[in-house]
């Protein structure tokens, strides 16, 4: 049973000159978007192995999102052991993203702070005893939760090559390397931006770099997992590209005309593939691009 839908769209298809083109809708997560494979079974890992009830992160939306999601829901069902998560995010977050996890925050146990610099401030809050610090780029554990996304695509017949929206690597590396070890013939394709390409310039160089972009949910800077997620990219004969704000807009309005309304971060990866396109890559197999959430 599929958690997201995989929609093969025909017209989308037609466009990219594709034989088929699935959209998978990461953005219908129960948890909003791709990040709830992992954060959820991040945490039931920690909880589980170490007993712990302590939980922090830092996040530009969507994995905070997924965290207090889950923590709300563990406890509702866990009353009397219930979990404690404390969320940082930047002075600079869009209001509409600070809003929205505002208005999730019906626990007494999750508690939101906007800091000058979430990640060191949330690192430093896991140096506290029982207190984990839920990073997806350095925690091997995220890796294993993609691995139910991996298997819902590996449903996709002939599937070809994936195009992933990326600021860590950890959803790239995750789905290169469950691929590649199935000995499946399956391209990963990453999708960073002008403002953050610390993964994908290592490809693509046909670009010039901007201060900012319309998808600001990627902005690992540092991307600890980049030299894994290079190698699997080169294993499978993938590729990075590095898209901009005219692109991710292209993206949008070529989704909402049909009938998929994604923001900026959700469009990257079809950003991706009209790049790609752009610049002669093509493929006779089939192809899934990943809408992330917000």
């Amino acid at each position: 049973m599929l958690v997201t839908p995989q929609q093969n769209n025909k017209n989308l298809a037609k466009h990219f000159s594709l034989p088929n083109l699935f959209i998978k809708r990461e953005d219908l997560h129960p948890y909003t978007s791709h990040k709830g494979r992992a954060i959820p079974f991040m945490i039931e890992h920690h909880i589980t192995k170490d007993t712990v009830r302590e939980f922090t992160i830092s996040s530009t939306g969507n994995a905070a999102l997924a965290a207090i999601l889950f923590v709300k829901k563990y406890n509702r069902q866990n009353t009397k052991k219930p979990i404690t998560l404390t969320v940082y995010v930047g002075k600079r977050i869009p209001e509409k993203k600070y809003e929205k996890l505002l208005q999730e925050i019906s626990d007494k146990h999750i508690h939101l702070f906007q800091v000058e610099r979430p990640k060191k401030t949330a690192f430093q809050k896991g140096q506290e005893e029982g207190v984990i610090f839920l990073r997806q780029s350095t925690n091997p554990t995220a890796l294993i939760g993609y691995n139910s996304l991996a298997e819902e695509l590996d449903t996709i017949p002939q599937l070809g090559a994936i195009f992933i929206p990326t600021s860590s690597g950890t959803t790239a590396q995750a789905l290169g390397e469950w691929f590649y070890l199935k000995q499946k013939d399956v391209q990963i394709h990453i999708v960073q931006t002008t403002a953050c390409s610390p993964i994908a310039k290592r490809f693509d160089t046909n670009y010039t770099q901007t201060p900012t972009s319309l998808a600001n949910c990627i902005g690992d800077v540092v991307a600890h997992r980049k030299e894994s997620v290079v190698e699997i990219i080169k294993k499978t004969e993938g590729f990075g590209w590095v898209v901009d704000d005219t692109i991710i807009k292209e993206a949008q309005k070529l989704l909402s005309a049909n009938n998929i309304e994604a923001t900026p971060n959700g469009a990257l990866s079809v950003a991706g593939l009209i790049k790609a396109k752009k610049q002669g890559w093509g493929t006779k197999k089939n192809v899934v691009c990943i809408i992330s959430g917000i």
